[in-house]
C-alpha cells in the first residue's frame, strides 16, 4: 500500500508500478503476489524524463485485476489519484502493518537520513500529509510556495503514544457471500442442456473474479 500510494497507478482495471530501482520493483512485486495470489512480474521500461529531458529506462510491474484497483481505490477513499487520494487508514490494524506502510511509501516518495534516525516524506498531497502527521504525532506545515511539502518522522515517533489501532474493512463491499434458497429445472426447449435461473435481490450486479455480471431478465 505505501509503494502504490506514492509510485503507484491504479487504473480502471489495473495496478501498476514503475520504478528506476530494480531492487524496489522486485520487492514489490513479491509482495503483491503474496498479498493478492495474482501473479506479478517485472518488465523493462523507459519514461520520459523532463529533468533529462530524455528517455530513461525503469522497471514496471503490473497486475490486471479489477477487483484489484476498486479495491485500491476503496482504501484510499474512491479516488487513487496521488493529489485526491486519502490515506487509507486500513493500514493501521496494528504497528507492523503501518511501520510497513511508512517503508513502502518511502521507498516511493521519500527518503532516510544519513544524518540522523528518521525519514522524510514528501508529497503535495497536503491531506494526506496531515493525516499521517497526526498518526505519528509530528508537527506538519505545508509548502506554501512549491510543488511539494515535506513530512520529517523520527524513528522514536512511537514514544510520543499517538498510533491508536483501527479496524477497516478489507474486502470490497461490494463482494459478499450469498445463500442459495432454491434451484428449480426448467425445461430447456430444443437445447440438450441443464439451464439454472438465480434471481438476485436487492441489487442485480455482482463481481466473478473481478468481472462485473449482471442478471438478465
Amino acid at each position: 500500500m505505501g509503494a502504490t500510494c506514492s509510485d503507484g497507478t491504479v487504473g480502471t482495471n489495473y495496478v501498476s508500478l514503475v520504478v528506476n530501482d530494480e531492487a524496489f520493483a522486485e520487492r514489490y512485486a513479491r509482495c503483491l503476489s503474496s498479498a493478492t495470489g495474482l501473479g506479478a512480474r517485472l518488465e523493462p521500461v523507459t519514461r520520459p524524463s523532463g529533468y533529462l529531458c530524455r528517455e530513461v529506462p525503469g522497471f514496471r510491474v503490473r497486475v490486471v485485476s479489477s477487483y484489484l484497483a476498486d479495491l485500491m481505490r476503496q482504501y484510499v477513499g474512491g479516488d487513487a489519484h496521488h493529489m485526491r487520494q486519502r490515506f487509507p487508514r486500513g493500514v493501521l490494524r496494528d504497528r507492523s502493518t503501518f511501520e510497513g506502510f511508512l517503508d513502502g511509501y518511502t521507498d516511493g516518495d521519500g527518503y532516510r537520513s544519513k544524518t540522523w534516525a528518521g525519514r522524510v516524506l514528501v508529497s503535495a498531497n497536503v491531506p494526506f500529509l496531515t493525516d499521517l502527521s497526526e498518526i505519528v504525532g509530528a508537527r506538519f506545515t505545508p509548502r506554501i510556495h512549491g510543488p511539494a511539502s515535506h513530512l520529517v518522522v523520527v524513528d522514536t515517533w512511537p514514544k510520543r503514544g499517538t498510533f491508536r489501532p483501527e479496524r477497516h474493512p478489507l474486502q470490497l463491499r461490494e463482494s459478499s457471500w450469498v445463500q442459495v434458497h432454491e434451484v428449480r429445472r426448467r425445461d430447456p426447449g430444443n437445447k440438450p442442456c441443464t439451464l439454472y435461473e438465480f434471481r438476485l435481490a436487492p441489487y442485480d450486479g455482482f463481481l466473478i473474479n473481478g468481472h462485473l455480471a449482471r442478471q438478465r431478465w
